[in-house]
């Protein structure tokens, strides 16, 4: 068997600084991230896990993003319970008029049977979920 580890950081290239580090200064400070560095990148921290953004350097942002390509598909923040993931919505994306996707928020039992969630998409159309996942499988 091999080493346990635990998630430790993810990097995220922006097509827009300007555009997206607030946008992601506001989520994630609204799910108990803070600030570890915020000059040419954004830093955020919640314990062990910290998100990275920095901006798309010219040569690489004429292609875009597309979540269907290889690459990253989404981002999942998790909570604690079906109630955290509406105080999300009501508290977060309604009062920035964030669009959700899939009707939701809604239950997923296609994934588990206490599987509820909300979509939606930053800046640059990446999808990002925040969810309720039980242990139940």
């Amino acid at each position: 068997m091999g080493i346990k580890t635990t998630f430790n950081h993810l990097g995220l290239h922006v097509s827009s600084a300007k555009r997206s580090f607030p946008f992601y200064k506001d989520l994630l400070s609204f799910l108990g991230y803070h600030v570890v560095c915020n000059d040419t990148s954004l830093g955020m921290r919640n314990g062990p896990t910290d998100l990275w953004l920095k901006e798309t350097i010219a040569p690489h942002k004429t292609k875009g993003y597309h979540r269907k390509n290889t690459g990253l598909n989404h981002i999942c923040f998790g909570v604690k319970s079906r109630a955290d993931v509406d105080k999300f919505c009501k508290e977060f994306l309604k009062p920035r008029g964030v669009k959700t996707l899939y009707g939701s928020p809604k239950a997923f039992p296609e994934y588990t049977p206490e599987y509820y969630a909300v979509y939606f998409e930053d800046p640059d159309r990446i999808k990002i979920e925040v969810a309720f996942v039980s242990s139940e499988k």
